[in-house]
């Protein structure tokens, strides 16, 4: 039965790697065409400012190339460790939904399902978002300050430091 988990294994591994040679190639496709674009609204002989469509078609543009780095960020990830990084697969579909509201058509204004729908993706990702960030809060953090603090002893005094054998104050930091 261990040959064919190895046999799994590998095709696994393989797979990842064509993956992300794909993602690569789709990477540097995506970048080429964002230069030669940017390359032809700034050094194009009109008259017309590209501050309008232009600007947005760019902006989608420089999105999918930084959408398209996520990916690769999480199969190299994945590949590495054998784990899957919930937080950067979060962060990757939050660019993703934000890259689909600034590159929004004119007219979208008339499809409420929509916008109601982008907006309900927005929120779910970012509160999942949330949520991840602070389940992974250095768990020693979180329990002290959801604790209340005790109480000190008679006579202890609380910002008083003490040597590093825990006997009284130490000079140097009461100079401090």
């Amino acid at each position: 039965m261990p040959s064919f988990l190895n046999l799994v294994d590998w095709g696994e591994r393989v797979i990842v790697m064509v993956l992300t040679v794909i993602t690569v190639v789709v990477i540097i496709a995506a970048l080429i065409q964002l230069i030669v674009n940017v390359g032809n609204e700034l050094f194009a002989d009109s008259q017309q400012s590209w501050l309008g469509d232009d600007l947005i078609k760019v902006l989608g543009d420089l999105l999918t190339v930084l959408i398209a780095l996520e990916v690769l960020q999480n199969v190299t990830s994945y590949l590495r460790r054998h784990v899957v990084q919930i937080e950067l697969v979060l962060v990757t579909a939050l660019t993703a939904v934000a890259r689909k509201v600034i590159v929004l058509p004119p007219g979208s204004d008339d499809k409420p399902q929509l916008l109601a729908g982008l907006g309900i993706a927005s929120i779910a990702l970012a509160g999942a978002y949330w949520l991840v960030k602070r389940a992974t809060i250095d768990p020693a953090l979180s329990a002290r300050s959801r604790t209340k603090p005790t109480k000190l002893s008679q006579g202890e005094d609380q910002f008083v430091p003490h040597d590093a054998d825990g006997e009284g104050p130490n000079a140097a930091d009461l100079q401090r």
